[in-house]
């Protein structure tokens, strides 16, 4: 399976602490409507570290069910342990999801030699197309470029979501291994596509899914210049989601529109007042600027 274009790290709405279900369902039809490559249910920006294990088959089984012959549902399996990442990655496999996607153990801190363990573990258990997934900034380590390039030649890892906040990483890893690099930085994504990526794992498309679709395509296509312009219409809405722990500012965005509750699961929070009026000024300008 090729992994390429643009892929969603799908929110996950609550209503009075459960799962929004209605919110969820409307949040699948928005994009597969603007025509994505796919969907990532229960990563990081579904706030997977606070779900229930049946709260996840839920959250896969309506992606799957919503919009699995539309576009690829690569489900977010990775835990920090070993047992329990096998376990959820057979059953996504058994669900019918197309892929999955692999945190780095967090908490933990293994060494290289211990995440090429646990990577070759899973990996043997499974036979779902597999896509590493590394953001040192959630997990205290860093997948290296040479552990990349190891885990690709077992031919169980057909990409990497890289998160890591670095070009030079983006770089090791190309010039180490031919392995589909996925962009994780929503603000780096053109960098990153100019330098082989080729796509993005991206935040901003839950709430602007066809803007940076046109942005991924316009750099796999070489229009580079194309691409540059969108990115930099984005770059406030891209800065805006992250000026607190992430999904927060983005479920604030979603509930500008009407579409769910900005809740989100303790230990997070909702923004605070100040930097929501921020928020939400940056979608309006590019709302705006898209309606001009």
């Amino acid at each position: 399976m090729e992994f390429v274009g643009t892929y969603t790290a799908l929110v996950t709405p609550f209503k009075d602490g459960e799962l929004d279900m209605d919110a969820y369902r409307e949040l699948l039809a928005t994009q597969a409507a603007a025509g994505l490559a796919g969907v990532v249910p229960c990563g990081c920006t579904g706030e997977a570290a606070t779900l229930a294990e049946k709260e996840r088959r839920t959250l896969l089984e309506t992606a799957l069910e919503r919009v699995g012959d539309r576009l690829q549902v690569v489900a977010g399996t990775g835990t920090n342990s070993t047992e329990s990442t096998i376990r959820l990655t057979r059953e996504a496999e058994a669900a019918g999801a197309h892929a999955a996607m692999l945190i780095t153990p967090y908490y933990n801190k293994p060494s290289q030699a211990g995440m090429l363990d646990h990577y070759r573990q899973v990996g043997d258990a499974t036979e779902l197309p597999l896509i590493l997934y590394n953001v040192p900034g959630r997990t205290g380590v860093t997948l290296s470029a040479d552990t990349v390039a190891e885990l690709h030649r077992t031919g169980r890892f057909a990409a990497i979501k890289e998160a890591g906040g670095s070009i030079d990483a983006v770089s090791d890893i190309r010039a180490k291994s031919d392995i589909t690099v996925l962009s994780g930085d929503d603000s780096l994504t053109v960098a990153m596509l100019a330098l082989g990526a080729r796509g993005v794992v991206s935040v901003i498309s839950n709430i602007l899914p066809a803007a940076v679709r046109d942005m991924v395509a316009a750099a796999l296509e070489g229009d580079f210049k194309r691409a540059s312009d969108l990115h930099f219409r984005l770059l406030p809405v891209m800065r805006a989601a992250f000026v607190e722990s992430n999904p927060s500012p983005m479920k604030s965005m979603l509930a500008s529109t009407g579409m769910m509750r900005e809740d989100v699961r303790a230990p997070l929070a909702p923004v605070s007042s100040h930097n929501r009026d921020g928020i939400l000024r940056a979608l309006e300008t590019f709302n705006d600027g898209a309606a001009s």
